[in-house]
């Protein structure tokens, strides 16, 4: 998986299409990931002293990792990652594909 925590995407299908946002954790053993304000939904929460009210909040809930897209700040889009060595060649460095600069 090519993606990882503080990394700009956008979202390429579902009811959130076109979003782009900041990933917040990866969970690379099942291929999800979690996008902030995408895939929001809603749980109630009990009151936590006598008297006081329960409410509700809503939390992001993982989505697949397939349905999203690295975005690459140059072309203005959602690319796809290649790797290129520095130069050096010590260190692997995620490079757009369309328009080869770092992401």
């Amino acid at each position: 998986m090519n993606i990882h925590k503080g990394d700009n995407v956008i979202v390429k299908s579902g009811k959130e299409r076109g979003v782009q946002a900041k990933v917040l954790r990866v969970f690379p053993d099942k291929g999800m990931i979690l996008v902030e304000g995408v895939g929001m939904h809603q749980k109630r929460e009990r009151a936590k002293r006598e008297g006081a009210k329960g409410q509700t909040v809503s939390a992001p809930s993982p989505i697949p990792a397939s349905r999203v897209m690295l975005f690459c700040t140059s072309c203005n889009k959602g690319v796809r990652a290649g790797m290129s060595f520095g130069d050096k060649k010590k260190k692997k460095m995620r490079i757009c594909r369309l328009c080869k600069n770092n992401l």
